[in-house]
């Protein structure tokens, strides 16, 4: 099956695709040093650095799934908030790329500030517009006439007619699909009307209580980092609740990634002399809000910030309290990008890079559960393109 990708950053939900089985034909990215990394790591993809404003999409009729990330920085927390009023918003670009190529299917995520209730009512203007992409919008009135014109529509009892999608937001935590970081993504997904598609979002695979159970419980997780196991319980404190429960307490479930299991098998980056991104960078300190990533939970969400890389958010603290700045090798792994793909930029460049990316692992597993919905279609599009 074939894909395109809008906003392609670093690659990470790229890769998420390439990995559930997606051929990319095309992925547009504006930001120079990000084209540069997609295209280091993976010279065959056909990348266009452009603004999207100024990318047609109407050659690529045959593509199964357009996805993305529109900026997140109109509804992000640490931002300003501006959402519609932000000429950074973009959502409007990926409706037309749906409208103009007409994909079975589309992926599009955001941050979790989108479904703050201030937004309530353009999230639910951005839902009518990818369910009825050819629906025209005025550009004479504002976007709160356009979606109660979209409202109208969509209640009418009339026969809608043309290009329509059935579409689902699901709200997403990383670490409960493997990925060691504490990050929520926003997941618009659609199918289109014509195709019976037998989805849902994929289901958790990891479990914060399995983690508690393998720390507090067994004592799994600190024998499989060798670490001291009776001492270190006694020192950490174990809830009366948890102590009392005999195990097994969590079966099916895998336990959180934390930031040891993801940085296992790396030097310090103060002894890495041939592990490429893997330099220590000095400076770290922490200070209020800011404290770093507790080495035994999976790691606070990565952030780039608007001017670079912030001070405090980026880094991991030990047991002791000391904190670390996170080389970007570790952070890539934190992002679960694989050892091979290099970031040739500057330690702040790369840092801002995996900040805005989306996890490899959690674009993989959504990905997969779309493509396994759009088999049976995709087969018989090749058969009846091959008569």
């Amino acid at each position: 099956m074939r894909s395109i990708e809008l906003f392609s950053g670093a690659g990470g939900l790229a890769l998420g695709l390439e990995s559930a089985g997606f051929e990319p034909v095309l992925l547009v990215e504006r930001n120079v040093q990000a084209c540069r990394t997609l295209r280091l790591n993976r010279p065959g993809w056909n990348v266009v650095e452009d603004d999207i404003r100024e990318v047609a999409f109407s050659d690529f009729h045959d593509v199964d799934l357009v996805a993305g990330g529109p900026p997140c920085q109109p509804f992000s927390m640490g931002g300003k908030a501006q959402g519609f009023n932000d000429l950074r918003d973009m959502f409007p670009q990926a409706v037309r790329a749906v409208r103009e190529v007409k994909p079975m299917a589309f992926i599009f995520e955001n941050v979790r500030g989108l479904l703050r209730p201030m937004f309530r009512n353009y999230v639910e203007f951005v839902r009518l517009q990818l369910t009825y992409p050819e629906f025209p919008i005025s550009h004479n009135v504002s976007w709160e006439a356009n979606l109660q014109r979209l409202q109208r529509h969509h209640y009418s009892k009339h026969e809608k007619g043309g290009l329509q999608y059935k579409v689902a937001i699901h709200l997403a935590d990383a670490a409960d699909y493997g990925v060691p970081q504490r990050r929520h993504r926003v997941f618009f997904v659609g199918f289109r009307s014509d195709i019976n598609a037998q989805w849902c979002f994929p289901s958790p695979t990891h479990s914060s209580l399995a983690l508690h159970e393998a720390k507090f419980v067994t004592g799994e997780y600190w024998r499989e980092h060798k670490l001291a196991g009776s001492n270190l319980l006694d020192a950490v404190g174990i809830p009366e609740v948890l102590n009392a429960i005999q195990p097994p307490l969590f079966q099916g479930a895998q336990r959180w990634r934390t930031v040891r299991d993801a940085l296992e098998g790396l030097p310090h980056p103060k002894e890495a002399h041939s592990v490429s991104n893997h330099s220590y960078q000095a400076g770290a300190r922490s200070y209020p809000g800011h404290t770093g990533s507790p080495l035994d939970e999976p790691s606070k969400a990565l952030k780039a910030g608007d001017h670079g890389v912030p001070g405090g958010e980026n880094m991991m603290r030990h047991v002791n309290g000391k904190v670390r700045y996170y080389t970007v090798r570790e952070a890539a792994r934190i992002q679960t990008f694989p050892d091979e793909y290099i970031f040739p930029g500057s330690w702040t460049e790369s840092l801002r890079q995996l900040g805005n990316a989306v996890p490899v692992e959690l674009g993989r597993m959504v990905a997969k559960s779309v493509a396994r919905s759009l088999e049976p279609y995709a087969r018989r599009h090749s058969l009846q393109s091959a008569r």
